[in-house]
């Protein structure tokens, strides 16, 4: 504790480190209408990037939008505003991220609707790694809100900025949302804008609690009356408990898949024992399992494997068998 505490003493905030702290993050007066300039034009480029490395498959392209991204200065602007008390200054904040939550995800569904490729929710890795959002996504989450407060707290290391937009994703996961609304994926859609609003949350959370820890709302001698700060935090807490029940249930579910595509890959590739086949893939939910087999010659009795899958798993599936000749697999 002894040495916690004299971190977050060395770190902690003095009066004359509130108006450079407050020169990142609030922008009044007559830069208030550059900084809404250049929020729109970063933003609307960081969301084409984001749709074409998306629909393009291409994880460096993504990164690069999460670099431009600049919203997650109006949500650590929420959180400090928070923090220090001066809702007015919060809700200012707050009206500007969901402006320009519904900029990203009209600009993504326009630009879906003007792609002319086929758009894969079964084999894009950049829909698949948003639309399933789980627990661990959550805790990552926290952990980047509090870097993210730390970072802009502290002048000496506000380099490391660009690594926290990166690991806290904001901009992409509106951007699936916009093309899976485009394209009717309706649950798609959900799981992202799911994930956004973990990651929105946990920026508050954690890095409201980060800011306070390091006495800002002391350093900038604001008197908070009434408890209207205690509300928002409560809600933002109890917001986040709710978050965390699809987020649990998810992440079980993607368990129970794994577990139950070993154990059908286990099956399967006894059941082709003493043939030329072998298991090249498989696919299981709640209530199908997919198994891709490759070879040549006869196969064993298909209600064999049938039988075998529904006893290992221990509940009632719809077993659906794949197989690719090995002639044309060598075509190929």
């Amino acid at each position: 504790m002894s040495v916690m505490s004299e971190m977050l003493g060395a770190n902690r905030f003095t009066p004359e480190d509130v108006p450079r702290f407050e020169a990142k993050l609030f922008f009044e007066g007559a830069r208030r209408r550059r900084y809404y300039e250049q929020f729109v034009v970063l933003l609307a480029l960081a969301t084409v990037i984001a749709t074409m490395g998306i629909l393009g498959d291409s994880t460096a392209t993504v990164i690069g939008a999460m670099i431009v991204a600049p919203l997650m200065t109006p949500i650590m602007a929420t959180a400090a505003a928070l923090v220090t008390g001066r809702m007015s200054r919060a809700g200012r904040s707050l009206l500007l991220v969901a402006v320009g939550v519904m900029g990203v995800i009209g600009v993504s569904w326009i630009l879906g609707t003007l792609y002319s490729g086929v758009i894969s929710f079964d084999g894009n890795a950049q829909i698949l790694g948003r639309i399933s959002p789980r627990v661990i996504d959550l805790i990552a989450a926290l952990a980047s809100g509090a870097a993210g407060a730390f970072c802009m707290a502290r002048e000496d290391i506000s380099d490391s900025l660009p690594g926290v937009a990166i690991s806290i994703s904001l901009v992409p996961p509106l951007c699936v949302v916009g093309i899976s609304l485009q394209a009717g994926q309706w649950e798609a859609a959900s799981g992202a804008f799911l994930l956004f609003i973990t990651n929105f949350l946990s920026i508050l959370l954690a890095g409201g609690g980060v800011l306070a820890l390091l006495g800002l709302n002391r350093a900038a001698m604001v008197t908070v009356t009434g408890t209207a700060r205690r509300n928002a935090f409560l809600f933002i807490i109890i917001s986040v408990l709710l978050v965390m029940i699809p987020l649990w249930l998810t992440g079980t579910r993607i368990s129970e898949d794994a577990r139950a595509e070993g154990m059908t890959k286990v099956v399967a590739t006894r059941w082709l024992a003493g043939t030329s086949y072998e298991v090249r893939s498989v696919n299981a939910n709640l209530d199908k399992v997919v198994v891709l087999v490759t070879g040549s010659g006869t196969l064993p009795a298909f209600s064999n494997l049938e039988s075998e899958l529904r006893a290992t798993l221990q509940r009632p599936v719809i077993v659906v068998l794949d197989v690719v000749p090995a002639e044309k697999l060598i075509s190929r």
